[in-house]
């Protein structure tokens, strides 16, 4: 950790303010958290205007120095993605509360009883790239789950992340949660930083490239949730409806290429690869996806050949790894060797083949029959997602509220001591109670 320096007073100073926030947050009720956001959503509707025009800013001057495509796509934030980011701070206003859920509810003798209970994480801190609709999202659901949050965008978004974080701290001071609840950091020096803030900042998710998490997990203390590459696949089965599977490879591939849930790997059996590619290479062609393909998938028209380092990448752009497999055994290899266990996909009409699929895919996501593009917090009715985990450790997949929340146990007693039970002079009951 020798190359993250140590924090500023300042930064200190934020942090602790985000922090005495967040206890404070944490001890609100559900009205007063949903209130605080519906207020967050009405700043942002009545800023648009200025956001849309700072994002303007920001896409020009990342345009002029030559910005990849894929994170120019995630950059622009125009008027209708901006009405659908706010939509869905109001979707995680109205879901229900995260906190005080009794998990557990356990008569241990009687007048000694345990409950477990969800409470907020603390403070989390979050390391994003060219997404500024990532701030919506990630601060709805921070403090709707009762979390403090320390945001820190790319600089190629530093214009609309800063006009985003002044909406949202204009909707909490007109609510009962504190605008200290949130933070913007706005230099590379202070997000470094942010690394070594244990004590104050509980967990840290970084949404970006593989180079991007990588260097934080290798540089912090603080537990860290994330993935580091969206290598997605998609096997067109033997059994496969042709048509139903060319729809579903150009909508994985190409209804947004830049997004980490797009599929970078195609993998057909050899006994429909025919028809199923002589009907997809003229659909990718149209959507303006370039194919790259192992010799049997060339011998059909796929026009480039593949190499090993297409299998590995993670693409973020129209261009498709093509492979011709000769059986489900041969698929499930290459999703294993070269998989990153985020989402993969198995188009086929045979019961049996999809289930082995779904059974021995390991990944967060494993779908039948439609785009891996469903990967995705909003979509799955979760009203946003902070990040999306593919650790085998909870939580995994798309993260929303249920991720950015632990549990207490709370054991209320009359007088209780273990020297009597040490004694047997009391006995455990240990009797479930109604939750």
């Amino acid at each position: 950790m020798s190359s993250v320096p140590e924090p500023s007073a300042e930064l200190l100073q934020r942090a602790g303010a985000v922090r005495m926030a967040a206890v404070s947050l944490g001890q609100t009720s559900d009205l007063q958290r949903a209130q605080a956001l519906n207020a967050m959503a009405d700043a942002l509707a009545e800023a648009a205007e200025a956001i849309v025009a700072a994002n303007r800013e920001d896409l020009d001057r990342s345009a002029a120095e030559g910005l990849a495509p894929a994170l120019m796509a995630r950059l622009k934030l125009n008027e209708t993605k901006l009405a659908g980011a706010i939509e869905g701070v109001r979707k995680v206003a109205a879901l229900p509360d995260p906190l005080g859920s009794r998990q557990l509810h356990r008569e241990l003798d009687e007048g000694l009883v345990l409950e477990r209970l969800t409470v907020p994480l603390g403070v989390v801190g979050v390391i994003f790239e060219a997404r500024p609709d990532a701030v919506m999202q990630i601060a709805s659901l921070a403090i709707r789950s009762g979390n403090g949050a320390i945001l820190k965008g790319g600089s190629e978004a530093r214009c609309t992340n800063e006009a985003v974080m002044q909406a949202l701290q204009q909707g909490l001071s007109r609510s009962e949660v504190s605008p200290n609840a949130l933070a913007l950091l706005t230099t590379r020096q202070e997000s470094l930083a942010l690394l070594r803030l244990d004590g104050l900042v509980d967990l840290i998710i970084p949404r970006g490239s593989n180079e991007l998490v990588r260097f934080i997990q290798d540089n912090t203390r603080i537990p860290v949730l994330g993935h580091a590459d969206g290598i997605c696949h998609l096997y067109v089965d033997a059994a496969a409806d042709v048509g139903q599977a060319v729809r579903v490879a150009i909508d994985s591939k190409t209804q947004y290429p830049a997004a980490c849930n797009a599929i970078e790997t195609l993998l057909v059996h050899e006994s429909v690869a025919k028809a199923f590619l002589s009907a997809a290479i003229p659909a990718f062609a149209q959507a303006g996806v370039s194919l790259r393909g192992d010799a049997a998938s060339q011998s059909i028209g796929v026009a480039e050949a593949a190499t090993e380092e297409d299998w590995q990448t993670e693409y973020l752009d129209l261009i498709l790894a093509v492979r011709v497999v000769s059986d489900l055994d041969v698929a499930l290899d290459h999703i294993r060797r070269y998989g990153s266990r985020h989402t993969d996909a198995i188009v086929t009409g045979d019961s049996a083949v999809a289930d082995r699929f779904t059974s021995a895919v390991d990944s967060s996501g494993v779908y039948l029959n439609c785009s891996t593009r469903f990967a995705d917090g909003f979509r799955y009715g979760f009203g946003a997602e902070v990040g999306i985990s593919t650790q085998t450790l909870p939580p995994r997949g798309p993260v929303g509220l249920e991720g950015l929340v632990t549990y207490r146990y709370r054991l209320r007693g009359d007088g209780h001591i273990a020297a009597d039970y040490a004694a047997g002079t009391r006995q455990f009951s240990h009797r479930d109670l109604p939750l």
